[in-house]
């Protein structure tokens, strides 16, 4: 026989706390009966669960309301967003780019530092990390923060998901692990790693292009390839974190293994900077020299700018789409998402002009119906993907959620 089992005092009353503290952090201030319409619960709940959550410190009577009822106006109960500040660091290979957040997510400062590349003196290597370390610590004070509580990092390439630990998959700076060795460091701080196309994926799901969507792949088009996948509403690293790591996808000419930091093969070799500037130069397009990320998104801005009867744009967002669709649709047959969101400069850039392209070319290369949509997270998609992925940790702690 089964013994039902319900729940215990102690673990109703965190269920319901949690609930409330989730309702405040959404929705913002809200009055007690509020809670109670949206919560459920009885007055008397509503009443003990805030006392009991302002005696924590997480919430904080913010004002009244009474434009809508009869005799005493009704308080506001808010979240209390400086009861705990957060850190979210971009790591590229030249810099990082930084903001500190509060609990509710709210940007209250930020900052961008350059790093020349230090060479092989390892105290070179250190003394940056370390510049990078004062930087965000010097940012959360002045933002009024004494103390982080988490801190997510982007990186580029491989986050063993059994150690944590950054693999890398081509030529990254050795300061990236001096600076994440610092980080762990700070005292009561937790340090959360994340590849950096897996935190813009995160902020698409959340935020951006694939909000309501549990299934979506994120393709970053920006000085390489990569992707982030979610099925089942779940991000998918694999086995040694290289869910996604599409630079190295095998395309037509490929007789080695491919590299994430040369345009020599794989579908780097079609879609990276460095071949969008050379397809751009072939269709009479201007694209800078350097062949990066920035010199690749101001080609296919320029290419958008020259759309119609003999202009260029049509013909190299075309070549482009195609040559992106061939990416896409390897994903897609062994997938099947549903949805592809472009992202990354390259993806921002084009827009919908570019994800319809690639849209209808998918269409012939693929038997499964897929929805291409522009990224609508924005440049700083991977701080936002690190802003909500730090927030959730932090919650997790002060809320008590699973």
């Amino acid at each position: 026989m089964t013994t039902a089992r319900t729940a215990t005092p102690s673990t109703a009353r965190a269920i319901n706390d949690r609930l409330a503290l989730n309702l405040l952090l959404d929705q913002g201030p809200l009055t007690a009966t509020e809670l109670r319409d949206l919560t459920g619960l009885s007055r008397p709940t509503v009443a003990d669960l805030l006392d009991r959550l302002q005696r924590t410190g997480l919430v904080a009577v913010v004002g009244e309301r009474g434009e809508q009822r009869r005799g005493p106006n009704a308080r506001l109960y808010a979240l209390v967003a400086s009861r705990a500040h957060l850190g979210a660091v971009d790591v590229r290979s030249g810099g990082v780019t930084l903001v500190v957040a509060d609990l509710a997510g709210q940007t209250l400062g930020s900052a961008e530092l350059a790093v020349a590349e230090p060479g092989t003196d390892a105290a070179a290597h250190r003394a940056a990390a370390g510049r990078i370390v004062r930087t965000l610590l010097d940012t959360a004070r002045r933002a009024g923060a004494g103390h982080l509580h988490t801190v997510a990092v982007g990186a580029p390439g491989l986050v063993d998901p059994a150690t944590g630990r950054l693999q890398s998959t081509g030529e990254l700076p050795t300061w990236h692990t001096e600076l994440l060795a610092a980080l762990d460091d700070l005292p009561g701080t937790d340090v959360i790693l994340e590849n950096e196309v897996n935190l813009a994926g995160r902020a698409e799901y959340r935020i951006g292009a694939a909000r309501g969507r549990d299934d979506f792949v994120l393709v970053w088009l920006g000085h390489s390839v990569g992707a982030a996948v979610v099925l089942d509403g779940k991000l998918r690293r694999g086995a040694r974190g290289g869910t996604g790591e599409i630079c190295f996808l095998p395309v037509p000419g490929t007789v080695a293994m491919p590299s994430g930091t040369s345009c020599e093969g794989g579908f780097h070799s079609l879609a990276g900077s460095a071949a969008v500037c050379a397809l751009a130069r072939d269709h009479g397009l201007p694209a800078g020299p350097a062949d990066d990320a920035p010199a690749a998104e101001a080609a296919v801005r320029a290419a958008l700018e020259a759309l119609g009867d003999g202009q260029p744009g049509g013909p190299f967002l075309d070549a482009l789409a195609e040559r992106i669709a061939v990416g896409v649709s390897a994903v897609c047959v062994v997938l099947d998402p549903g949805c592809v969101v472009l992202g990354g400069e390259i993806g921002r850039a084009g827009g919908a002009e570019l994800a319809a392209r690639v849209e209808r070319r998918l269409a012939g290369l693929s038997p499964l119906r897929t929805e291409v949509r522009p990224g609508e997270a924005g440049g700083g998609a991977v701080l936002s993907g690190a802003v909500l992925t730090a927030g959730d940790a932090v919650r997790r702690d002060l809320f008590g959620e699973p």
